[in-house]
């Protein structure tokens, strides 16, 4: 397994827009996607495919993830970008991913809020909102 590439919001972007079958997965839990937000891909007319790679609140791993992907409409054939809060959540899934059959599983540097800046806030450093990204709250 050649591992999981990390690659940037902006090229996720780019290659969501230009792939009809790239989908990006959102793993982070339903309390992060309601309260902080998640991507906005109506521009490029697909929708972030929600799936948590953790169960809140005992953040054990999600079980079923491998079954999610497929109901989601993955195929072995489909790239799959993986974003979490910063990038470790979704490396592991990627991982996780591979491991179940996906070889194009990839990890969006930075996720959505990136690392914290120098007053501890998320957002403006790096990831998908730093970056100028769509995105919406639930």
């Amino acid at each position: 397994m050649a591992g999981v590439p990390d690659v940037s919001p902006r090229a996720t972007w780019q290659e969501l827009a230009q792939d009809p079958n790239a989908m990006l997965v959102d793993v982070r839990t339903d309390a992060e996607w309601n309260f902080v937000g998640v991507p906005d891909l109506s521009e490029v007319g697909k929708q972030t495919v929600l799936i948590p790679w953790q169960l809140y609140p005992s953040m054990q791993v999600n079980g079923a993830f491998a079954e999610h992907l497929h109901r989601a409409g993955a195929s072995p054939e489909t790239k799959l970008y993986f974003i979490c809060r910063s990038g470790a959540r979704s490396l592991a899934a990627g991982q996780a991913a591979q491991a179940a059959g996906f070889p194009h599983a990839f990890n969006v540097a930075d996720g959505f809020e990136g690392p914290v800046d120098a007053e501890g806030h998320r957002g403006t450093v790096a990831g998908w909102k730093a970056d100028g990204l769509p995105w919406r709250q639930r």
